[in-house]
């Protein structure tokens, strides 16, 4: 198994390295207000309520980054930029239906 990078060879290395870091600037994840209140309540048991998470969606200031992300990443549960999965759906197929 170990047989299949060539240590001298760096491009492979650096290859291997790249599976490993982030995708894109993550640094509004530290502003982001949920990062400061109870995770539950962005993940709530099916059927339970969204209300708190979404006004505290509503109240932040990185939003649109994480709405964006949600989708960029296809995030399939909690609430996300203000949105539930099921919300985020439609909003990707109606941002999808205006660009065709």
């Amino acid at each position: 198994m170990w047989d299949l990078f060539d240590e001298s060879d760096d491009d492979a290395l650096s290859q291997l390295w790249g599976l490993f870091r982030p995708d894109g600037d993550l640094s509004w994840q530290h502003k982001a207000l949920c990062a400061q209140t109870d995770p539950e309540a962005f993940f709530p048991e099916k059927g339970g309520s969204t209300r708190d998470a979404k006004r505290i969606c509503a109240q932040c200031e990185v939003r649109e980054q994480c709405l964006q992300w949600a989708i960029d990443h296809d995030e399939r549960f909690g609430i996300w930029g203000g949105m539930s999965e099921r919300e985020r759906r439609r909003y990707k197929k109606a941002q999808a239906g205006r660009t065709a």
